[in-house]
């Protein structure tokens, strides 16, 4: 006997387990070998891929929590080879950009909100309580310490990990760790990129970049004109300097700056 409500306009592919007490609304796709645990529901618009794994309680596809939401019709995205923890919350876009997204080989941890119009990139883990106010993008391979809330539209570019119980108001670029309060820099990401293949040379390069930017209280438009000089036909440099140039919120504050206004 099914112990669960599956709407049958429903798409789900094969060899999908949905457990008891768990409600598939119409307007679902589901990809294969997907598993999704008991006390999930699943709203109209969303769109999971293939072999991810969906824990209790979670609710994924429900209407934005924006005032501005008029009922216009939006969608999730969630790619493949997802883990999706226990009562994580992932809202329907807005008319802003259509739809909320998630990439392929995340995983959110218990708790977990990703609100309307954020894209998450892949490979990133959300620890526990982590929050992603409207319209925020998270590059790949970005670690969130619990506890950890991002204000709305702030970019954080890839390979950055933060500190557990961070407040971020302020943009991220790629590579680099984040900590204290108010956010600021707290070094290259060293030991991620390192398990993540980067040379010694690479990681090396990201290290003298930064510290044009972050520790020789230079003012932001000065130490960009610097690395534009030194490292501006590097990978690295260029990914470093595009992100700058795309800043929405201004970034996030470096050693210099905090001792001076200690």
């Amino acid at each position: 006997m099914k112990l669960y409500d599956l709407h049958p306009d429903a798409k789900i592919g094969e060899k999908v387990t949905i457990s008891n007490f768990t409600t598939i609304c119409e307007d679902v796709e589901i990809g294969d070998n997907t598993w999704i645990g008991p006390n999930v529901t699943i709203f109209p618009g969303a769109r999971i891929g293939k072999n991810c794994k969906i824990f209790p309680g979670t609710v994924i596809a429900a209407v934005p929590q924006d005032l501005k939401f008029a009922g216009e019709y939006t969608t999730v995205e969630i790619g493949d080879n997802n883990t999706i923890r226990e009562c994580c919350t992932i809202n329907r876009g807005t008319s802003a950009s259509g739809k909320t997204v998630i990439g392929n080989g995340n995983l959110l941890m218990a708790y977990v909100h990703v609100a309307h119009d954020c894209v998450v990139g892949n490979m990133c883990v959300l620890a526990n309580n982590s929050t992603l106010a409207g319209h925020v993008i998270l590059g790949d391979y970005v670690i969130l310490g619990g506890k950890t809330a991002c204000l709305q539209f702030i970019h954080i570019g890839s390979h950055v990990i933060t500190q557990g119980g961070a407040l971020i108001d302020k943009d991220i670029p790629p590579f680099v760790k984040a900590a204290r309060y108010p956010i600021q820099y707290a070094g290259v990401n060293s030991l991620g990129l390192q398990r993540r293949g980067f040379s010694r040379v690479s990681i090396n390069i990201i290290t003298d970049i930064y510290r044009y930017i972050f520790q020789k209280g230079l003012i932001v438009s000065d130490a960009v004109e610097l690395v534009k000089e030194h490292y501006g036909n590097t990978d690295e440099g260029k990914q470093v300097l595009a992100f700058i140039g795309n800043a929405n919120t201004g970034l996030l504050r470096g050693y210099a700056f905090m001792k001076k206004n200690d």
